[in-house]
């Protein structure tokens, strides 16, 4: 058995980490003394270095938590499955510093190749030949899908920074779409079931709350509690799908960079608003990673 100091001086991580994979239940200590210390025998070591192989691929909390309480994971297949996604990781992150040394030695290296959409486009492709009803369906004919895909193509480098942007790369990105794309009919239908339970209006309603007084400080209980309200709807009205680990850090970039944002915002709650927003998102967002130190 191992303390909780002794398994934080063998892997790096710290004590507080430790103690919130327990309260979530992520990872429960194997004995707690009377005196209250957390012991951990080697079943419980071998659950950790699962959850940090997931973590290096860039899961979040909740997914391990679920992966890990499945009746059928396979720890066997999940160490073939890891392996893979970090090969792929590895010769992405080869082929960056590979064309980042170019660079830096001055040489006109053009490479988009790091940026390429191809899987995703492929992904459109085989869904339209193979649930053409739904593509007929949602997009009122396959011409009208085909015209979808050709402005995928031609606006690739910037739908792949945007993907960048919100899911950390190109290939969790395209698993994502790909991921939906499978499941279009039951994502179409949770949209469906979002409008017609008013969280859509519940967001309006919240997201005036949290404007309507611009002269508050955004790090107050009231503000705050408002921002959990609304990250908690944002994932409520999509449960299943993954939406990129960078989602909300994305969004709150929106509130300050994207100028239709900020325009739209401040036409409607006021000068300031898109401003408000975003830093009462950020100090949520930073405040939530402190925790989870």
């Amino acid at each position: 058995m191992k303390t909780v100091k002794e398994v934080a001086e063998m892997t790096g991580i710290s004590v507080r980490t430790l103690q919130y994979y327990d309260e979530i239940g992520l990872l429960k200590p194997s004995k707690v003394t009377e005196a209250g210390y957390r012991l951990y025998d080697s079943r419980a070591l071998e659950i950790l270095q699962q959850i940090l192989f997931f973590k290096e691929l860039d899961f979040r909390l909740k997914e391990i938590k679920a992966i890990l309480e499945d009746p059928d994971f396979n720890r066997i297949g999940a160490f073939k499955k890891q392996k893979e996604l970090l090969r792929i990781k590895r010769d992405r992150l080869n082929d960056l510093i590979s064309l980042l040394e170019k660079l830096e030695k001055g040489e006109a290296c053009m490479s988009f190749r790091e940026f390429d959409l191809s899987g995703y486009i492929q992904a459109l492709e085989d869904f339209k030949n193979n649930k053409t009803e739904d593509v007929i369906r949602y997009w009122g004919s396959v011409e009208a899908f085909n015209d979808f895909i050709m402005k995928t193509r031609e606006h690739e480098s910037g739908i792949a920074k945007t993907a960048i942007k919100y899911y950390g790369s190109v290939e969790k990105y395209t698993a994502a779409m790909k991921e939906n794309l499978d499941h279009f009919s039951e994502r179409m239908e949770q949209m469906e079931r979002i409008k017609e339970n008013g969280l859509v209006e519940r967001n309006r309603e919240l997201t005036e709350e949290l404007l309507s007084d611009l002269t508050r400080d955004v790090t107050s209980e009231e503000v705050q509690k408002t921002v959990k309200k609304l990250i908690e709807l944002g994932e409520q009205s999509a449960p299943d799908m993954d939406m990129g680990e960078n989602y909300w850090e994305a969004i709150t970039e929106e509130f300050l960079k994207n100028q239709k944002v900020i325009e739209g915002f401040d036409k409607i709650h006021g000068s300031g608003a898109a401003k408000f927003m975003a830093e009462a998102y950020r100090y949520y967002l930073r405040r939530g990673q402190q925790q989870c130190l």
